[in-house]
């Protein structure tokens, strides 16, 4: 277990990446207004996310591609090969921006009151100075051990939360295992679902792996990293329902703010309440503000064809645009729902397509050879991209005010 648990690096990049902001908020409003009823639909994402990012994880070892890279490889028709790359491009870049103002934003919340009369707050600069200076810095193990850090903070709070509440174990498994539709809780669970499953993850995925492992005989790593890593995430977004479900149990409260979001603490930790989930929202936001802009980085570079690498100028403008855009967005005073929202768009058009697209390129025996998708696999992987179908269906309906 010592052993592989050294192995752990790319997968945590995904788990830090959809451990944000929107999944906290999201997994609270899940558990305060249904309970336990849609712990199914976690449970659901992490299989979905496991099949998916196994599938980019593959491509990156055995072949040493990123999924922009075999775009460009597989798109061979000019016109379609524009469309491609303008759209991969646009809902990645521009959709990691709106999401980078929405990740900033949300990482310091919890600490507006300290930073009133401040025009710009001074906590979301020194956020991306950081997340600057990590990414210019280039160290890929040192990214990769810092947010091994956050997300281990990340699991030690959320876990001790939901046991010091005692929840009710039987009710647990039955929210997890008794798929069940609320009613009026459909984009919730389009919602649960679509915090998990991140378009942009899938370039993320792929880009990080081929940096750590290359060839058949590390494959087998490389999927223990991705489930060990994918699926502690989902356990901590399950932790963050369940307090939710428990400490809002038999009451009608609408989530608005941190404070609506720290009652559920309150019953354990009193006036602490507040600065403890306040310390919960700067970890989630600081793990997506390093992984968002990385991730547009790696897919613009691979799909222009660019040397990759964290050295090559063009690379660094990318996330620098990215990190620039999310500060000028959150420091104007843009509310992050309203931010994210624009995202939505964005990943609702790119999230089916890179899903079949990632699908079609896994079953080409000239590039993957004897590691090319199984039946099973297809199966699974047909069944979620319907998934994230409706999940882009519901993201631009609900962007656009439609429903």
């Amino acid at each position: 277990m010592r052993f592989k648990l050294k192995q752990l690096g790319p997968g945590v990049l995904v788990a830090a990446a959809f451990i944000g902001p929107g999944t906290v908020t999201t997994a609270t409003m899940a558990g305060a207004g249904y309970g336990y009823t849609l712990l199914w639909t976690i449970l659901f994402s992490i299989v979905a996310t496991i099949i998916l990012q196994e599938m980019s994880a593959r491509l990156g070892v055995i072949t040493g591609l990123g999924v922009g890279d075999a775009l460009r490889l597989k798109t061979k028709s000019k016109p379609f090969k524009l469309f491609t790359f303008t759209l991969v491009i646009l809902a990645i870049v521009l959709g990691n921006a709106a999401y980078e103002a929405g990740n900033l934003s949300g990482a310091v919340i919890g600490f507006e009151l300290s930073t009133k009369g401040f025009k710009v707050n001074p906590l979301i600069v020194l956020l991306a100075l950081v997340t600057f200076a990590l990414l210019f810095i280039g160290k890929y193990k040192l990214i990769e051990r810092f947010l091994i850090g956050l997300v281990a903070i990340m699991g030690i709070v959320f876990l001790i939360s939901a046991i010091l509440l005692q929840p009710d174990i039987f009710q647990i498994i039955k929210g997890l295992f008794t798929p069940s539709i609320p009613e009026n809780g459909t984009l919730m669970i389009l919602g649960m679902v679509g915090t998990t499953i991140v378009p942009y993850n899938l370039f993320l995925h792929a880009s990080s792996v081929k940096q750590k492992w290359k060839g058949g005989s590390s494959l087998s790593s490389a999927r223990w990293d991705t489930i060990l890593s994918v699926t502690l995430g989902g356990i901590i977004t399950m932790c963050i329902m369940i307090t939710s479900a428990v400490a809002f149990e038999g009451q009608n409260t609408k989530i608005n703010d941190l404070n609506d979001l720290s009652l559920q603490l309150q019953p354990i930790l009193g006036t602490w309440a507040t600065e403890f989930t306040a310390f919960g929202f700067l970890a989630a936001g600081f793990s997506s503000t390093i992984t968002a802009p990385l991730a547009a980085a790696y897919a613009t570079a691979e799909i222009m064809g660019w040397k990759n690498g964290f050295k090559n100028i063009k690379f660094k403008s990318i996330w620098i645009f990215v990190l620039l855009t999310g500060v000028v967005f959150s420091s104007l005073g843009f509310r992050p729902t309203a931010v994210i929202f624009l995202a939505q768009v964005a990943n609702g058009l790119v999230l089916p397509i890179i899903a079949i697209y990632l699908l079609w390129v896994l079953n080409d025996k000239e590039i993957m050879g004897n590691h090319s998708n199984s039946g099973w696999v297809n199966i699974i992987g047909i069944a979620v991209i319907f998934i994230t179908v409706l999940l882009g269906i519901k993201g631009i309906n609900s962007a656009l005010g439609l429903i």
